[in-house]
């Protein structure tokens, strides 16, 4: 769902981008409250891991593929004030190296794509496991939440669009086309988020931000009778002590592969964005983007570098770009409470 430079006309442009910035802003501030010594180098790999799988374009109708937004996995893995950082890395990223998402839309991409996506799924994943507090509780938010976060974002565009947009086309055209589309691809993100998710729950449960807090207190009862309620000695407790170093070196392996050697699988049909562009007449547009000459521009295409190889070249700077402002985040938040 990146979008290109010359949808939107320069007000929505500049507003979305307003917006944005001030949405990464407080989301710096509020970031410190959710990072530590585990959770800021996780959000250097969550990070690198939505940029690889947003690589790995699915097919969802004829004609037409979808790709993961991250958001709500994001969220839930690092929090949701973290969770926007990690968007909006991922897609600066993706702007400046692969001239993929307009550099004028750069503010509507981390606002839709980031900032909403993030809002949606985090909101609709803490209704459900606030309703069921268990595993359970947390899977079936994470399949809800990004089920939700995808069409939402897709509307969120096409409400933008009926406002900005640079094209005479029936705002409620291109909402149901967008909505409609999204759906089938949030479905794909769903099955994803809820599959990272699970896997990390049951290797690490205590780097799950979402999950944080879902240990039931021990019940001991003495002697005498009387009972008394004491914090669980979980698993993900005694886990924290050996060290997240193992966890990350695997997560990085497996981001690695996926971008490095799955990404050549990836299906060449059009998103669901440019599909709909295409259909309702407003995709022609879209104008050059200025990086788009560049060797690594649509992921090595332009230049003839192998997408496998602008993909590990992608996770790295993602990786690095994203820790480094978690750990800065985190160094800001330790000052503040010294």
């Amino acid at each position: 769902m990146h979008v290109p430079d010359g949808f939107f006309n320069a007000a929505t442009s500049v507003s979305a981008g307003v917006v944005a910035a001030a949405g990464v802003a407080v989301c710096l501030r509020g970031a410190k409250r959710e990072l530590d010594d585990r959770t800021a180098p996780m959000a250097g790999l969550v990070a690198a891991f939505i940029f690889a799988v947003q690589m790995l374009n699915f097919p969802v109708a004829a004609g037409t593929s979808g790709h993961l937004l991250g958001g709500a996995l994001a969220a839930i893995l690092v929090g949701p004030y973290t969770g926007v950082l990690c968007m909006a890395v991922v897609l600066l990223v993706q702007c400046v190296f692969f001239a993929d998402g307009g550099v004028t839309a750069l503010g509507i991409n981390v606002l839709i794509m980031g900032v909403v996506t993030v809002l949606a799924g985090w909101g609709v994943f803490r209704l459900v496991t606030r309703a069921v507090r268990s595993r359970a509780g947390v899977s079936a938010g994470a399949f809800l939440a990004a089920l939700v976060s995808v069409p939402v974002s897709a509307l969120a565009f096409s409400a933008l669009f009926a406002v900005g947009g640079t094209a005479p086309v029936d705002a409620a055209a291109v909402a149901a086309a967008m909505g409609g589309v999204h759906v089938l691809i949030g479905i794909g993100e769903a099955l994803i988020t809820t599959a990272t998710v699970g896997a990390v729950l049951a290797v690490r449960p205590d780097l799950v931000y979402g999950a944080r807090g879902l240990s039931a207190p021990l019940v001991l009862k003495g002697a005498d009778g009387v009972t008394s309620t004491v914090a669980a000695p979980a698993a993900a407790d005694r886990q924290a002590a050996g060290g997240v170093r193992p966890f990350l070196i695997g997560g990085i392996g497996v981001t690695l592969l996926l971008a490095g050697v799955v990404s050549f699988f990836a299906s060449s049909d059009p998103d669901g964005l440019e599909a709909v562009a295409e259909d309702k007449g407003f995709l022609g547009q879209a104008t050059d983007h200025p990086l788009g000459s560049w060797a690594l521009a649509d992921y090595g295409d332009v230049g003839g570098v192998p997408v496998g190889v602008a993909g590990l070249a992608g996770v790295g700077v993602t990786l690095l770009v994203a820790a480094t402002i978690a750990y800065a985040a985190r160094r800001r938040g330790s000052r503040t409470e010294v």
